[in-house]
């Protein structure tokens, strides 16, 4: 079958040389298999003719008429040449344009014959038109019927010719190819039985040819599954082995130091989703395997208290624990909170950042590697080589997307025996996402926030608003309370109809004359950011104009103000990370989005969701399905990537939860398909019965695994 499958493109009838360049350099289909998986993006009911005057809205799908060209005429010159066809459904009238091919297509249609015209309307110089229609006589005695795919198509190869009934015509012919072989199954029978999966071979035929709708959902269900089946056994079968290399230290006990504290230094009550996390964490610590855990909680949930009280869980074992951040300023307010938790208790707290001097970061090297500072906090400076410690029990990273797989790696390679892992985040990560993206880490999750904090108002407002903004923020400020102002750039750009951050800061200084204003960006020298951070920090400035720098970063508890001008250029999560810098402290706090009163249907849709919840899972599961899986942040960074070709991730979250539990319970049943020494009991998830395979389908999955993700985990980096 592999032989057939694996023949050029350009040896099937309808493709030759031209079409197979044009089919590969386009869209990637080199080979008769690459055309059998080049799915339609749609399918529509060929059986029913619309009317020109149901035409609509603005999204109208592709769809098909019935009717006769009344003329056609050519305007333009050169490369704006074009031909228009004027087309009548005997109500109304259209245009139909072919920006190629003119003559071609001039002679080939002729008025008064009946034709079916078939592509996405649009309407333009208040006229609907289709550019590059399908054309078809009509025939009464072989109406079109039953459901047709659309297929994805480039204006490169619209314009060269290539249009979805052609795409058809020509995955009709191998398919009726007289070699076309029998298609292997590549899920074991066991599962096609026990998920109820159309076998693979019907539902290749359906996805481009469905007989009916009941029909090309299933074939959908069960590509969508076998997808998802081997992204997770992927997955999985990489936890496993990293579980089964990477050995744990065993804390056994909770002592003197975590007791102290939590009965006598605790500056508040534990939330019941605080102690549920700290549960599972201990119970990793237990084990004897090193835990390797994501941490996510909203803003202000209270991940940093939970983080320095497992540290505690080392330091009572006789080990050592960091904390590395992204920025100089995360690090150091977090050096701030955790030393003033561990002075109490007796409990020794650094901070090397790249700004420490020579002197006391040889004092810190010392003290590392002799044992006497028991945590350290840091940023990037913590992986150079120079830093040993005696003996790395715990390593924490804070904002985990912002640090690559080798930053992080590096921290875990400080030891013989690879430390226990916590990677917190305060970007919510939809549950499917993080099954897959994150799915070689155990997840915990803080959804509560701490009592007596007040839920942000968030307010979207418009220019036509702005007195109304600047008479909340004087209110605020004469309270005492200091306030944000973040821009989408920097500097004026006369291609971006957007305000910038160096005409905000004047207008900012302009409006507020009473009180002194900072700036922050991108491109500012560090020690410049940090001193423009620090005025605002110490309370000093009472107003902070920025770019997006300090999304992650600040924590001003008298802040209560976030203004967000272009609202409409972020994404939710961004739009989400930037409201949380207010709301720290006991007071009502305000995000307010500023946007043009002119948006697109996704825009309000974004800026809707914000106004409506301060939910952070809501909203990273709504911007998911506004952007696509591939857009949300750090996913790029997991080292576990792919492609899907008909799954998403945003919609298909039963399938990939069936897919996920077939994955376990096949490498539970068939040690073979995992690495030497390394044991299923690994991962533990569930309690699902083993599915013993035949030696023939054990090698089908390691063969398509080993097809699917040529890309193989680099021990190297974390061992």
């Amino acid at each position: 079958m592999s032989g057939f499958l694996d023949t050029d493109i350009k040896f099937l009838k309808g493709v030759g040389e031209a079409r197979a360049k044009l089919l590969s350099s386009q869209i990637e289909v080199v080979t008769f298999r690459d055309l059998l998986y080049y799915f339609p993006f749609r399918h529509i009911d060929r059986s029913r003719f619309y009317s020109i005057e149901e035409l609509t809205g603005s999204d109208i799908p592709a769809i098909q008429i019935k009717g006769r060209f009344i003329s056609f005429r050519v305007e333009g010159e050169g490369v704006r040449k074009r031909l228009i066809g004027v087309f009548s459904d005997g109500k109304r009238l259209m245009e139909t344009v072919w920006f190629s091919k003119i003559k071609q297509f001039s002679e080939m249609y002729k008025p008064g014959i009946e034709y079916v015209i078939f592509g996405k309307p649009n309407f333009f110089h208040n006229a609907w038109s289709i550019a590059h229609p399908e054309v078809e006589v009509y025939d009464p005695e072989k109406p079109p019927t039953g459901f047709r795919g659309v297929y994805s198509l480039t204006e490169t190869m619209r314009k060269r010719g290539l249009s979805t009934r052609i795409i058809q015509t020509i995955v009709s012919n191998l398919f009726e190819h007289r070699q076309f072989p029998t298609i292997q199954e590549t899920l074991p029978g066991q599962i096609i039985e026990r998920y109820r999966l159309m076998p693979l071979q019907e539902a290749l035929r359906q996805m481009h040819f469905p007989t009916d709708v009941r029909s090309l959902q299933r074939a959908t269900e069960r590509l969508k599954f076998e997808e998802l089946f081997y992204v997770e056994a992927h997955i999985l079968r990489y936890s496993m082995e990293r579980g089964s290399k990477l050995p744990g230290y065993v804390f056994q006990t909770i002592g003197e130091k975590f007791n102290n504290f939590y009965f006598n230094v605790l500056p508040f009550q534990l939330t019941g989703a605080q102690k549920r996390v700290l549960k599972e964490i201990r119970a990793d610590m237990k084990t004897g395997r090193q835990m390797n855990r994501l941490l996510q909680g909203d803003v202000g949930s209270g991940k940093t208290m939970v983080a320095f009280m497992s540290m505690l869980m080392a330091v009572d074992n006789g080990f050592q624990a960091a904390l590395m951040a992204p920025t100089e300023i995360l690090a150091t307010q977090h050096y701030d909170s955790l030393r003033e938790w561990a002075e109490p208790i007796g409990v020794r707290v650094a901070l090397l950042t790249g700004s420490t001097r020579t002197s006391e970061r040889r004092k810190i090297h010392e003290g590392l590697l002799s044992g006497e500072i028991q945590i350290i906090v840091g940023t990037h400076a913590l992986i150079e080589d120079t830093v040993q410690f005696k003996a790395l029990g715990l390593a924490v990273i804070d904002e985990q997307h912002r640090f690559g797989v080798a930053q992080r790696a590096r921290m875990w390679s400080k030891n013989t025996v690879v430390p226990h892992v916590l990677v917190m985040t305060a970007t919510p990560i939809p549950r499917t996402l993080a099954m897959t993206v994150y799915g070689d880490l155990e997840v915990s999750v803080i959804d509560e926030l701490p009592p007596g904090r007040k839920p942000i108002t968030t307010l979207l407002r418009f220019d036509s608003n702005r007195m109304e903004v600047d008479r909340l923020i004087v209110a605020q400020l004469r309270e005492g309370r200091q306030v944000y102002i973040v821009y989408p750039l920097i500097a004026e750009n006369e291609k971006l109809d957007l305000k910038s951050l160096e005409e905000g800061y004047k207008r900012t200084c302009e409006t507020f004359p009473s009180f002194p204003v900072c700036f922050v960006h991108g491109r500012m020298k560090p020690e410049e950011k940090d001193h423009q951070m620090e005025l605002f920090v110490s309370g000093k400035a009472r107003i902070m104009v920025a770019t997006t720098v300090i999304e992650v970063g600040v924590n001003v508890p008298n802040a209560s103000v976030m203004v967000i001008e272009n609202a409409e250029r972020f994404g939710l999560s961004q739009l989400h990370q930037l409201r949380g810098r207010v709301g720290r402290g006991a007071d009502q706090s305000y995000c307010i989005l500023m946007s043009k009163a002119k948006a697109g249907g996704d825009t309000k849709k974004r800026l809707a969701i914000m106004t409506e919840t301060t939910d952070g899972f809501l909203i990273s599961e709504a911007d998911m399905k506004i952007r696509g899986p591939g857009d949300m942040e750090g996913t790029q960074q997991s080292g576990l990537a792919f492609n899907l070709r008909v799954a998403d991730l945003a919609k298909d979250g039963q399938i990939l939860t069936r897919a996920r539990e077939a994955a376990l319970a096949v490498l539970r049943g068939n040690v073979s398909l995992l690495a030497q020494g390394c044991t299923p009991t690994e991962v533990r998830q569930g309690d699902l019965e083993p599915i013993p395979l035949s030696p023939e389908e054990v090698s089908i999955i390691a063969r398509e695994l080993t097809l699917r993700f040529a890309k193989t985990v680099d021990w190297s980096l974390i061992s």
